[in-house]
């Protein structure tokens, strides 16, 4: 016999899961931000460093690494909450999924970085995991923008 209310459910609940890992990653983004240092691309960063040489013009560099880290930890905190609250959650979904794939560039440099002269063994095994485990994570958030079966329009 079929549960009518299966697919919203299953919906429901896959939502919850989103908004909790998003959470727990927005959580972590304020408890150890040393773990997000190396995904923030160099070129979108400031230099804050007064002692240091003036550095080339990076047009993209609107924020310092720290600001970069807390920003995209807010934005995961809006996202956890945007993604439970059933009227908001086509749209923070695909905020949700668009803010992943923009974070295919930081984990794309650290990867870069990691296997370059001054990277480590553990880089490379962290962030050669981390870049295709984002593939996931937008179409997760990606089908999150689908009303559940069952659901009234």
């Amino acid at each position: 016999m079929p549960f009518p209310r299966s697919g919203r459910a299953a919906q429901t609940l896959s939502a919850a899961a989103m908004s909790a890992l998003l959470l727990a990653s927005a959580m972590k983004h304020f408890r150890d931000p040393a773990f997000y240092r190396q995904v923030v691309p160099g070129y979108l960063c400031r230099d804050d460093d007064p002692g240091r040489d003036a550095a080339p013009a990076r047009p993209l560099a609107l924020l310092s690494r720290e600001e970069w880290i807390a920003l995209s930890g807010l934005l995961e905190l809006a996202a956890a909450v945007g993604i439970l609250v059933p009227g908001t959650r086509k749209v923070a979904a695909t905020g949700t999924a668009v803010m992943f794939t923009a974070f295919l560039a930081g984990h794309a440099d650290a990867l870069q970085r990691a296997y370059g002269p001054r990277g480590t063994r553990a880089q490379r095994k962290v962030h050669t995991v981390r870049l295709p485990l984002q593939a996931p994570l937008i179409a997760w958030a990606w089908s999150l923008r689908r009303p559940a079966a069952g659901a009234r329009p």
